[in-house]
């Protein structure tokens, strides 16, 4: 079990990486794909068979084909193309990597500190996580459903075509 966590993790984190780096929205979304999948298995072998299934249902499922009817919508093609060539400078790569640097000491730390590898003793089943959603953690919830609005909204605004006017 901890291989397979191990090696889904890298494919998560080799696939997010190229999903950022594609120039092509379609490509870019494929690798999303790949990387919301190994990241339900990374779930799966934590002891999260059910935040696992649902990683793989809401996300590489349903959102997923939101985001291919959008870039079918939008059409962007070969100008959008250039103008993300454009935006892809070295310095642009500042920030992300710093924070991937934290997170990878934040990791090390973390699987140093934890020498038992105690991971998927217990099974995380719907009602834990119905409880820890809509308890402690209500705010975070309703705070994603209001990105969410934000990102339809933008999406909208973005998709939406100038009314022709009558001469």
């Amino acid at each position: 079990m901890q291989a397979a966590f191990y090696i889904a993790g890298a494919i998560a984190v080799l696939s997010t990486l190229l999903m950022i780096t594609r120039l092509n929205a379609v490509h870019a979304l494929l690798y999303l794909v790949v990387s919301l999948l190994s990241v339900a298995i990374v779930f799966y072998t934590l002891g999260a068979p059910f935040v696992a299934a649902l990683e793989v249902i809401v996300y590489a499922g349903a959102i997923m084909v939101l985001f291919v009817f959008v870039v079918m919508l939008l059409n962007l093609g070969d100008r959008a193309t250039a103008l993300e060539r454009s935006w892809l400078t070295p310095g642009m790569w500042i920030g992300p990597s710093t924070l991937a640097v934290v997170l990878a000491v934040e990791l090390a730390w973390l699987l140093g500190r934890s020498a038992s590898g105690a991971a998927g003793e217990t099974v995380v089943g719907p009602k834990e996580v119905a409880l820890a959603l809509y308890g402690p953690y209500l705010i975070g919830v309703e705070l994603a459903s209001m990105l969410l609005l934000g990102g339809l909204i933008a999406a909208y605004h973005l998709g939406r075509r100038a009314p022709e006017k009558a001469e």
